[in-house]
């Protein structure tokens, strides 16, 4: 089989396994293309999307937005040709010697040093949070703080140490967010979200 053919199979497969469910014609998309990237249909039950999600991340996208990611992962995992057909461009600071650099001079994480040094471009961007919870909550203390707008986060970390905590957080943000509840998350999740929304943006665009 080839690809498309494989990926659309699978698809068929997940539309009949998962059975009727509340999603939207642009939220099922997303969640779709989760449960194909995991195989795994607890998602059905633990995203939560604010309610201008969807919508803000296709309209950024199609804008030309920046897309920062948490992960080089993440990065790798998108879409670049649907990004770029908009003008946009997809970035991750990880591995920036100046994000290495301020992160051991602050004593903090160099997720939490690419998420400042990405500050004065935040705003209008996506913000996509594959892995490391301590990025997440210091992209909210910027929006709390007003220093930063994003068009959408995008926060799924996995893990144990406050992944699911600052997903809880983030629920609580007045600003467009696509999440889940409770510790699985990851940076092809992220991607593939990401993905989603591109697809969305170049049919409608």
């Amino acid at each position: 089989m080839k690809p498309q053919e494989i990926e659309d199979l699978s698809f068929k497969i997940i539309d009949a396994e998962a059975g009727p469910h509340s999603f939207g014609p642009t939220e099922w998309p997303v969640v779709r293309r989760m449960i194909h990237t995991s195989a795994d249909f607890d998602y059905m039950k633990t995203i939560r999307f604010h309610p201008q999600a969807v919508q803000a991340g296709i309209a950024a996208i199609q804008s030309g937005c920046r897309i920062f990611t948490d992960t080089r992962m993440a990065s790798v995992g998108i879409r670049k040709k649907e990004i770029q057909a908009f003008g946009g461009e997809v970035i991750c600071l990880m591995t920036d010697e100046a994000v290495a650099s301020a992160a051991l001079a602050r004593g903090t994480t160099r997720a939490v040093a690419a998420v400042d040094m990405a500050a004065d471009r935040i705003t209008g961007s996506i913000y996509v949070v594959g892995n490391a919870p301590t990025a997440l909550l210091r992209l909210m203390d910027l929006v709390r703080e007003k220093k930063a707008v994003p068009a959408l986060i995008i926060g799924l970390p996995v893990g144990f140490v406050n992944a699911a905590e600052s997903k809880a957080d983030l629920l609580t943000l007045d600003l467009p967010f696509i999440t889940n509840t409770g510790r699985k998350g990851g940076s092809n999740l992220a991607a593939a979200v990401v993905n989603a929304l591109a697809i969305m943006a170049n049919e409608n665009g």
